[in-house]
């Protein structure tokens, strides 16, 4: 037909394709950068719309709303009997009525790290609604919605609602660490390897039924476009799934466009759907790795060996990911490589598949399970080998632009045998790691840890943790600040080891998710006070043998810093709080844990102290600390306090704050501004 062979020269220019991307990227950057606003306001109470999707967890109910605007809704159930009436009664495609307290989602205050709000705006919402009451006004008639809403109460086994739908919040948070941490958590994204599997099954049976060749493209096409629906346009599953459509076309109207052609085409139809996935880490890794392997296709192919093609594939993966890797998650493991190996066949050839016929023969999930405690066992085991992890700062992003050309000439001195080419990408590697090592800047880093204290002093490369903040728990879920902030914080900044931790005394708000830092981080040193040993310091010398006891005049010398500790024990817990006055650069610190006025008079008997830099107040700022005869007798030219977003203790208190502005004492409270970072330059 004319207008075909017309249509495939157009479509076999090079150009068009650069030019349409490039035309899609600038549309892209306007759409991201447009300042939406929002059809909601705080002074709303109420708002009705369809349900589109359904959580609940522990005591806890999350709702999304379908409206104009999508909007976040959250109820925590009273008792087991709400919970188990909401199971029953609300449904996916649900039009409801809520009516409750109308607010902007919380933004995070620490730079750099995950920022949920953020997260929320890139899918178009805006506002939450904590809600006082569910009102029905039709139940759901939309045939897709039924679909999904089965689809999800038969994925009773997290790894079903994981490989069928995508989703895995159901698996443990630590399994999904350790995933993370051997380098394998990309298999878990439903992804290309996914799509063509099922796709290859259902054209293999569309075959043997004998149904036209065209016909069983069109077929399966429509149902992974349906597919797609029900995962959410996610954005590793739309690249996958227009990857088979638009190769089905070229093949059955030989067109003979080029795959990387067709590959830049997917990339800009997935940007034109949503831009805002330029953000999501698995659009990144789904495509870059796509396009990596296809370029690379003769290179995997040269050797006929099935696990030699599979490493080589592995370290390709590997190899163009780390810039993301590494801009993420700041840490990489080089043995991923070879877990790879084994990881991608057990998945991909034996629970992946074992998912799909488990979720139809639901009897089969005990098979399943026995390959899923496999999985978890192995892989919990192996993330203790930390030989071959490293950490890396975060660099401007410019940076990792430019790892990308070091990544082109490595592979380019890979496939032309050329070694010279390769050892650049190493040395790269090295230069960032060593980075750190370069900085010599001290600082004092109060980590926003809620109500909470957490306090980081930096010196010469050595670093002195004060306190780690507790555990919080939301609807009975523990929620873990040292690795969903402290970790990550540290990380970014290429720390990979706590020298000295130092626990100031035995509240959960101080030392509880100190367990989870020495769990999950290098600590070299534990300093606790002299007080009576609680359950919480017995389980930590329980699972940490360098630990010290740190008497009145304890003092230690690391880096540019020295360290003594003022208090005694006076037989109270917050009274006997370590008190450490840090010497470094010319500047005094003086951290006061959560000291009383007591503990300041014991202090003021046995020191002379006085024009203290900086003071870390007491007990969060507590009317129970920082009395006006301390606070006129050290004189502190700076007061930081950590507390949490409206606490219910109202710390810092009225009376402490008056009494600072009654000296005009700078203050910075970790509630308002989040992580507080000081510099403690030489002078």
């Amino acid at each position: 037909m004319p207008y075909l062979i017309r249509l495939r020269k157009i479509l076999l220019c090079n150009f068009i394709y650069y030019i349409f991307l490039i035309l899609v990227l600038i549309i892209s950057i306007f759409r991201i950068n447009y300042k939406y606003i929002s059809i909601y306001n705080s002074k709303m109470n109420n708002v009705e719309g369809i349900i589109s999707n359904i959580n609940i967890e522990d005591n806890k109910l999350t709702i999304k709303l379908h409206n104009k605007e999508d909007i976040i809704g959250i109820f925590y159930f009273k008792d087991n009997k709400d919970k188990k009436f909401i199971e029953k009664t609300l449904n996916l495609g649900d039009k409801i009525l809520l009516k409750g307290e109308f607010s902007k989602v919380s933004n995070n205050k620490t730079k750099k790290l995950f920022n949920y709000r953020k997260y929320l705006e890139r899918k178009g919402i805006y506002y939450q609604i904590k809600i006082d009451s569910i009102y029905i006004l039709s139940k759901n008639n939309n045939i897709f919605y039924y679909i999904k809403d089965k689809i999800i109460k038969r994925c009773t086994n997290p790894y079903l609602k994981t490989f069928i739908l995508g989703d895995t919040s159901k698996i443990d948070d630590n399994i999904k660490e350790n995933y993370r941490n051997i380098g394998i958590s990309h298999l878990f994204a439903i992804s290309g390897m996914h799509i063509t599997l099922l796709s290859s099954i259902l054209l293999s049976i569309l075959k043997k039924l004998k149904v036209r060749e065209s016909y069983r493209y069109l077929l399966v096409g429509i149902f992974l476009i349906l597919y797609l629906f029900l995962t959410g346009i996610n954005p590793s599953v739309l690249r996958a799934v227009l990857f088979f459509i638009f190769f089905s076309i070229n093949r059955l109207y030989y067109f003979y466009i080029k795959s990387t052609n067709i590959f830049i085409f997917i990339l800009s139809i997935s940007l034109l759907i949503n831009p805002f996935f330029i953000y999501e880490v698995s659009f990144l890794y789904s495509f870059i790795i796509s396009y990596s392997l296809i370029v690379l296709q003769e290179f995997i192919n040269s050797n006929s060996n099935y696990f030699i093609k599979l490493f080589k594939t592995s370290l390709i993966s590997f190899i163009v990911s780390l810039p993301i890797t590494m801009y993420n998650f700041n840490s990489i493991n080089l043995l991923s490589i070879i877990y790879n190996l084994f990881y991608v066949p057990l998945i991909s050839i034996i629970i992946f598949p074992l998912s799909l016929i488990s979720f139809i023969f639901n009897k089969l999930i005990i098979i399943l399970n026995i390959f899923i405690n496999i999985l978890e066992f192995s892989t919990t085991i192996i993330n203790k080998v930390d030989i071959f992890k490293f950490t890396f700062k975060t660099l401007p992003l410019g940076f990792y632009f430019i790892y990308y050309l070091v990544i082109i000439i490595f592979f380019r001195g890979l496939t032309t045998n050329n070694k010279k080419l390769t050892v650049l990408l190493v040395i790269s590697l090295l230069i960032h790691y060593l980075i750190p090592y370069l900085d010599k800047n001290d600082y004092l880093l109060m980590i926003d840890v809620g109500q909470g204290d957490s306090i980081l002093i930096h010196t010469n490369n050595k670093n002195i943790l004060i306190d780690t903040g507790g555990i919080r728990s939301y609807s009975k879920k523990e929620y873990s600040i040292v690795k969903n902030t402290t970790i990550p914080l540290l990380k970014k900044k290429g720390i990979k080891k706590i020298d000295y931790l130092i626990l100031t005394h035995g509240d959960y708000d101080h030392l509880g998710d100190t367990i989870n830092l020495i769990n999950n981080f290098k600590v070299k040193k534990i300093l606790i006070n002299s007080n009576k040993i609680n359950n919480l310091e017995k389980n930590i010398i329980k699972n940490f043998s360098n630990i010290e006891i740190a008497k009145r005049n304890y003092y230690f010398k690391i880096g540019d810093a020295e360290f003594l500790q003022l208090n005694s024990n006076l037989d109270e817990e917050n009274d006997s709080s370590l008190v450490f006055l840090v010497g470094i650069n010319n500047k005094k610190i003086l951290l006061m844990g959560d000291a009383s006025i007591r503990s300041e008079k014991e202090i003021l008997s046995n020191y002379n102290l006085s024009n203290i830099d900086i003071l870390k107040a007491g007990h969060h700022g507590s009317r129970t600390s920082s009395s006006e005869k301390f606070i006129k007798e050290i004189s502190p030219k700076l007061i930081l306090i950590s507390a949490g977003v409206n606490n219910k203790f109202n710390h810092p208190h009225k009376e402490v704050i008056n009494l600072y502005k009654k000296y005009k004492i700078k203050y910075r409270i970790t509630s308002k501004e989040g992580s507080i970072k000081i510099n403690l330059k030489k002078e």
